[in-house]
């Protein structure tokens, strides 16, 4: 790492800048002993929670197993040895259900690729205990997602909830839906997209064409090429304000396996993930030591890639789950200028004007037969002063 990627951690705890020193190290002894004031006067409690929060403890605990002196009090490293079990236990339970279902697809000629889960474990970690998964996430041709979900149901899977929708917009307002099995405790996320819209992304044939095939899964489990996928998890972790280390652990891990750094920078430019692949690369660098070729350094050196890489350590200094409202009124505050904050001005364009697109609360304030559903588009903004006025809308 250079200064060049340096970022203000100022708010970081001490305990956070211990657990990211942890991350970066193979040597906990050495550090130490480079560093001794790096483990005085430590909230291991807290030091505990925040490897819980940011789902990094199984990466963790075998650096721990190996240390040759107690650096870490026994009881957090006893603490973080019955998590990693856990978590094994559960990712064994996940490859076998990935497997099957990978089976259960190809029988049917679905093509899918798997996104995350232990498949990504094993291709960045070499090892599927290292990263924690609680659920399988895989993406279909949206042309195959009927068939793909009533194969689910046959499998004994339930639906979590169908969208309210209107005139088609969960194609594009939405990415997924969600699966749980209740006798095998498993959830599946169905993707017809990487992110939700409006944004640009591959299409699915594109990324069908760099695919590569598990050799430790099975021949039907497939998982995106590594160009693909530093784009996926970049427009993911960003998405959700890199909240968890765990996301940009991951980036490290890619990056240290050199992807063809010329092509991963065409994909940037072609989908306009510049600014938010800068902000990427400077926080896996600043905080990771993650390595960045000279063919990318170009992004981390973008303005607006530094400000949002700023924006992002509010939620890396704080356990923040962006996923359980409510947040604090400081954390929904920053998040509601953070989220429009990492589009582009196009995206903000889309997304502002995504409001003017029909919802199905309008078809629920005013009900009109399916063949005058295009009327929505002109009536909407008085539908939505009127729940506005009338107390229906917040």
């Amino acid at each position: 790492m250079t200064d060049g990627y340096a970022l203000d951690k100022k708010g970081f705890s001490k305990e956070l800048r211990l657990l990211l020193e942890v991350l970066k190290t193979d040597d906990i002894d050495e550090t130490a002993e480079r560093n001794p004031q790096l483990f005085t006067d430590i909230d291991w409690e807290l030091w505990v929670r925040l490897s819980l929060h940011h789902r990094v403890f199984p990466y963790i605990y075998p650096k721990l197993s190996r240390m040759r002196e107690e650096h870490v009090p026994d009881a957090v490293t006893q603490r973080l040895k019955w998590e990693y079990r856990k978590n094994t236990v559960q990712m064994l339970q996940l490859s076998g259900e990935m497997g099957y279902l990978g089976e259960e697809l190809a029988k049917l000629q679905i093509r899918s690729l798997f996104l995350k889960g232990p498949v990504l474990a094993q291709e960045l970690y070499g090892d599927i205990s290292l990263r924690t998964s609680r659920d399988l996430d895989f993406l279909v041709p949206m042309a195959q997602l009927a068939e793909t979900e009533a194969l689910l149901v046959r499998l004994g899977y339930v639906k979590e909830e169908d969208f309210e929708s209107i005139l088609g917009d969960w194609k594009w307002r939405e990415h997924h839906t969600t699966f749980n099995h209740p006798d095998k405790g498993i959830k599946v996320e169905v993707h017809w997209r990487l992110s939700p819209g409006p944004s640009k992304e591959p299409e699915f044939d594109e990324l069908w064409k760099c695919a590569r095939t598990s050799s430790h899964f099975g021949q039907n489990v497939h998982y995106l090429g590594s160009e693909d996928l530093f784009l996926f998890l970049a427009a993911h972790g960003a998405r959700h304000g890199w909240s968890r280390l765990r996301w940009l652990l991951d980036i490290r891990q890619l990056l240290l396996q050199k992807p063809d750094s010329g092509k991963l920078a065409g994909l940037i430019q072609q989908y306009n993930y510049a600014d938010v692949g800068g902000q990427t690369l400077l926080l896996a660098a600043d905080l990771l030591a993650a390595p960045v070729e000279p063919a990318l350094e170009g992004f981390t050196k973008r303005p607006k890639a530094r400000r949002i890489a700023q924006l992002a350590l509010f939620y890396v200094a704080r356990m923040i789950n962006l996923h359980n409202p409510p947040l604090e009124p400081e954390a929904e505050r920053h998040y509601k200028y953070y989220q429009p904050a990492i589009l582009t001005r196009w995206h903000q364009f889309l997304y502002v004007a995504g409001f003017l697109y029909p919802y199905a609360v309008d078809a629920k304030t005013l009900p009109l037969p399916k063949p005058l559903h295009v009327l929505y588009f002109p009536l909407r903004p008085f539908l939505w002063t009127w729940r506005k006025v009338s107390g229906q809308e917040k």
